[in-house]
């Protein structure tokens, strides 16, 4: 059967209004199931096959059609061996088409259009797996398979990537070969030009450039506008890696990491360095909090690098500096091979990196060490030690980290670049590499937020708290969450004082010594536990988790779920600080101001995306935005500070005044 054809034919069945209707008929089962799976499609929902009926002879003469997410799951066998915990997908979803045939006609005879759940937006349609049937239909790609292309795929069939406002001939398989045939390899002027017109077409875009006493230029560094976004919400962890060369230049490529409310890695932005001179990386630090709101991360890894610790001492002044313990094992490798295959040797490394109670713990495990196996006059260990507080947890168990620091972590980022600096590649080939990965995090990062507000895990215990979690956290950070309360029933927890209404408890793990410390308030239901899981992680740990099942609690305290780590971590951004209050700097208003146009940016993104799938769409945000200037324009504060700028000529964005958001990021209404 041509499956082209027959979801043309099948779009007829849908009426002016986009619903189907009942007495709609159709010719076969292939095209009723087609009819149904594009109308799902439009509306946001995968298709399931239902019920079928059938005569004495075999024949169909009923077929139901259902949301994916009709009805329960059916009980299982808890001893029953699984490789793994399911997702839960079903809500009891009454959605139903249901078609009578009679004479090898299929007609609609019944239809309930009621869903008990939220659709899936536009932009997230491509990940309901009905729908991938539609797209082999049409010749596309199986969108459910892992795609080396992403953004033509998008730029094709939806408009483009939703979250990065580029045109739609800008796209990652077309960059490649027009810019090849505009530029010459490795030419500066034509890396310049090219950062030029990425401003061009998407305002945000940032980028910089440091030039020496010729006037010839240097350094480079740029991030696009959505990576802008993604640092507003999880740019409290950062690392960055100087490591990666560039053969055919050997230029330095220092990309800046993050990770997301998914645990993944995103790209905040890179870097070309042709030095590693403390003035390089100062320029370097000071242009990329530049082009994030000057705003500071809370901890940041690198590898270790003496230009570098002076340059972020310098810049990052309110950030916590740590070595990535990804870096320490490559050179532990190379320095210490003899002892690296030592597994009680590695079992005291270990202890010294991870498992110290204290600063006193580490000490004298550190001694044993050395002492153990004979290496005092190690100089490489002499050097590792002086760095102590910047890869030791026990130094930094009150800093957040995210548990970004992980070899695995560290690890796949170097599969990323490493494709690239073992290649001989020219500057803007390895530009344009490195806006296709950005754009693949993004859209993995867009189908975990879809799987994430659609399938929950399956809860293996019924558990009040665990129940609150699974509804708030996204599947990976509840795997951490749900560890840890399984974790809870290997704790015993004694209560030592209670003074008024706060509460004292030792807590202390099966097989384990270390007795960790809980101040539980009954009244605030505020709770801190000496082994500072919550404070570096952002997740409550299992001795805490005792406590509150000690104390009866259902809830997760509000005070406990951080914002970043939810499904909700990327709707909206609180501006912290107000330039309605008196004695401000010129810097902090600017500063304030670039937070008012990055909340105004989240919400312009989605509605500029969605309203671009279609004409109607378009006209009505060109109709609206052209509404909201009229506003702003008479808007007395806006013209105020117009007015203020335009005298002083020290307003940050009078060249871009036109744009809206811009604008309206003038004050706080």
């Amino acid at each position: 059967m041509d499956h082209s054809n027959s979801g043309k034919e099948a779009l007829e069945g849908i009426g002016n209004d986009g619903e189907l209707k009942v007495g709609t008929e159709v010719k076969s089962d292939a095209e009723a199931y087609n009819l149904c799976n594009n109308y799902a499609f439009r509306k946001g929902f995968s298709l399931r096959k239902g019920h079928v009926r059938r005569d004495a002879s075999g024949n169909i003469r009923q077929r139901d059609f259902v949301c994916s997410k009709e009805g329960f799951p059916v009980d299982e066998d808890l001893c029953a061996v699984k490789r793994c915990n399911r997702l839960e997908t079903r809500t009891g979803c009454k959605v139903l088409m249901r078609f009578t045939v009679s004479n090898g006609v299929w007609v609609i005879s019944h239809i309930n259009f009621e869903h008990n759940h939220e659709l899936a937006k536009p932009e997230e349609r491509q990940f309901l797996r009905s729908c991938r049937k539609i797209f082999e239909a049409s010749g596309g790609v199986d969108v459910g398979r892992r795609r080396t292309k992403p953004l033509s795929y998008l730029g094709n069939d939806f408009g483009g990537d939703r979250n990065v406002q580029f045109a739609k001939k800008d796209m990652g398989n077309y960059l490649p070969r027009e810019m090849g045939n505009m530029m010459e390899p490795g030419d500066v002027q034509g890396l310049l030009n090219y950062f030029r017109r990425k401003k061009c077409e998407d305002p945000s875009f940032f980028y910089a450039v440091q030039v020496n006493q010729l006037n010839q230029a240097t350094n480079f560094f740029w991030r696009d506008g959505r990576s802008k976004l993604d640092y507003d919400c999880f740019g409290d962890v950062v690392s960055f890696d100087a490591t990666f060369r560039l053969n055919k230049y050997n230029l330095i490529c220092a990309p800046f990491v993050g990770v997301n409310h998914h645990w993944k890695n995103m790209l905040f932005g890179c870097a070309f360095l042709l030095d590693e001179s403390t003035h390089s990386y100062v320029w370097l630090f000071e242009s990329f909090l530049e082009s994030m709101g000057n705003t500071q991360p809370k901890t940041i890894f690198t590898n270790e690098n003496e230009a570098m610790s002076k340059a972020i001492e310098t810049v990052f002044m309110k950030t916590r500096h740590r070595l990535s313990t990804g870096h320490i094992v490559k050179d532990a490798r190379r320095n210490l091979a003899n002892q690296f295959a030592n597994l009680e040797f590695m079992k005291y490394l270990n202890k010294c990196f991870y498992e110290c109670h204290d600063e006193t713990e580490f000490q004298v495990s550190w001694d044993d060490m050395i002492n153990k196996f004979s290496l005092g006059d190690h100089l490489w260990l002499k050097k590792l030690y002086s760095l102590r507080d910047k890869w030791c947890l026990v130094f930094n168990s009150d800093t957040f980290s995210a548990n970004i620091d992980s070899v695995q972590r560290s690890d796949s980022i170097d599969t990323v670049f490493h494709q690239v600096s073992t290649k001989r590649m020219d500057v803007i080939s390895f530009v344009q590499h490195f806006e296709e990965k950005t754009k693949e995090m993004h859209l993995d990062e867009l189908e975990d937020d879809h799987f994430c507000k659609h399938v929950v895990p399956r809860l293996q215990v019924w558990n009040g708290i665990l129940n609150h979690a699974v509804y708030v956290y996204t599947s990976k950070i509840f795997n951490f969450f749900e560890m840890e309360l399984l974790g809870c029933m290997g704790v015993r927890m004694k209560e030592v004082c209670k003074d008024g209404e706060v509460c004292i408890y030792e807590a202390i793990e099966e097989g384990q010594q270390k007795v960790c410390k809980i101040n539980y308030n009954l009244s605030t239901q505020d709770i801190s536990c000496s082994c500072k899981l919550f404070e570096r992680m952002g997740i409550l740990c299992r001795h805490a988790l005792k406590a509150f099942d000690f104390n009866n609690l259902t809830q997760i305290p509000v005070q406990y779920i951080l914002k970043r780590w939810t499904k909700e971590a990327k709707k909206g951004i609180v501006v912290r600080v107000s330039n309605e209050r008196h004695g401000l700097s010129s810097n902090t208003v600017k500063s304030v101001q670039s937070l008012r146009l990055s909340e105004l940016m989240h919400m312009g993104s989605n509605v500029y995306s969605i309203a671009s799938l279609s004409d109607s769409g378009t006209k009505i945000v060109k109709e609206k935005l052209a509404e909201a200037m009229e506003l702003l324009e008479k808007d007395e504060e806006i013209v105020n500070r117009l007015a203020h700028a335009k005298k002083v000529d020290s307003s940050p964005s009078l060249n871009a005044i036109s744009d809206i958001w811009t604008m309206a990021s003038l004050s706080q209404v």
